[in-house]
């Protein structure tokens, strides 16, 4: 382009200078001008064209590392759940299971209850009547010794 400028600053100083110039000489060099012009333009095209296409690249760039950053996140999600899940199905096993240790102890405790006052009430029982027998032979006794009247 700095050439095309020089020898556009030479033919304009000619043009100037000499009454024979040619005019043409000049619109040779405008077309010379605007074909550097289109070439210029062609070339910031292109280059515009890989710049957006650089710029599509690292979108594409970004979305895949995103994603696989989502992925590997719910990934590790999915990790803690099940973790989670067994963690509380562990503890609810083992409480479900205290819980039948103590229903099973309550009902143990309920039949040595019943049966410890089942005995207790026996032995009052046997306890009242021995006493009611040994009262019916001291009166029984008492009654022999006693002389009757008639």
């Amino acid at each position: 382009m700095e050439a095309l400028l020089s020898e556009f600053t030479l033919l304009s100083d000619q043009a100037l200078c000499d009454r024979s110039f040619d005019p043409s000489t000049i619109e040779g060099l405008m077309k010379l001008f605007e074909a550097e012009a289109y070439k210029g333009w062609v070339q910031l095209e292109l280059e515009c064209r890989n710049e957006a296409q650089s710029a599509e690249d690292c979108i594409e760039e970004a979305e895949d590392y995103l994603e696989s950053v989502m992925e590997s996140a719910m990934a590790e999600f999915r990790l803690f759940e099940e973790e989670m899940n067994q963690t509380c199905k562990a503890e609810h096993d083992s409480l479900v299971s205290l819980a039948d240790a103590a229903r099973r102890m309550g009902n143990t405790l309920e039949k040595a209850a019943n049966f410890s006052s089942k005995k207790y009430v026996d032995a009052a029982v046997n306890s009242a009547a021995a006493s009611m027998r040994s009262a019916v032979r001291a009166v029984a006794s008492a009654a022999s010794k006693k002389v009757h009247p008639s």
